[in-house]
């Protein structure tokens, strides 16, 4: 096994990563694309959140799956202890115009915690089953294999009415709207931004084979774990 100094970049690349998500997350996207307003559907978290398993799978590519599996766990406690402790910083230094219940915020980080670790997790193992074929393989479909995953139990635990056992609801979220903001079929307003939160992620999977491609091709070979 590595020693722990061998693979610190990549635990304070998924430190800053899931930080800088949980502050992002605050902030919605002004703008519009049609008749879609963005802020209806998107927060800037959406845009970085993903880069977690970019460096989920650098890791399963140069250590193998046991460190990527303990860097995922150094992620899942960044994400439960920021999504209780970030979201009343950014209030009281006036970053945002709303103050989180504090039984809000437990319910958020149990989903923001069980969300991070069985879409992480699910990554490195669909990450390993395709890593000895083509090089794009692995790190396209852990990516997507996660990211459906990930939004699936994030929006449902922290919003549906049917996990209210976590915690209060979100009368806002729970609210018919129209889909997306501007169809004519109607739904709860969270699976709008589940869809929204899905789309940035699957974009930004493909994408993120640019650098995965950069950085790996460096590696003559994985270090053995």
């Amino acid at each position: 096994m590595p020693r722990l100094t061998s693979y610190l970049p990549f635990v304070a690349a998924m430190a800053l990563v899931v930080v800088a998500s949980n502050v992002l997350v605050q902030f919605p996207v002004d703008g519009h694309i049609g008749g879609l307003a963005l802020a209806d559907i998107l927060t800037w978290g959406a845009f970085t959140y993903p880069f977690a398993f970019l460096v989920t799978d650098l890791a399963n590519r140069r250590y193998g799956p046991a460190v990527a599996r303990r860097i995922v766990f150094v992620g899942f406690m960044l994400a439960v202890a920021c999504s209780i402790v970030v979201p009343p910083l950014l209030f009281q230094y006036g970053l945002i115009e709303f103050e989180t219940a504090a039984d809000r915020l437990v319910r958020i980080a149990i989903a923001s915690g069980a969300a991070f670790l069985a879409a992480q997790l699910l990554d490195v193992t669909v990450f390993n089953w395709l890593r000895q074929r083509s090089w794009w393989r692995a790190p396209v479909f852990g990516s997507l294999a996660g990211s459906v995953l990930d939004t699936a139990v994030f929006f449902s635990v922290a919003f549906s009415a049917a996990f209210v056992f976590t915690g209060p609801g979100d009368a806002f979220a729970l609210e018919n709207a129209p889909l997306l903001g501007f169809l004519p079929a109607e739904a709860a307003r969270w699976i709008s931004w589940a869809i929204g939160d899905l789309t940035v992620k699957l974009l930004i999977a493909v994408f993120a084979l640019i650098p995965y491609r950069l950085i790996a091709a460096r590696w003559s070979q994985p270090v053995a774990a």
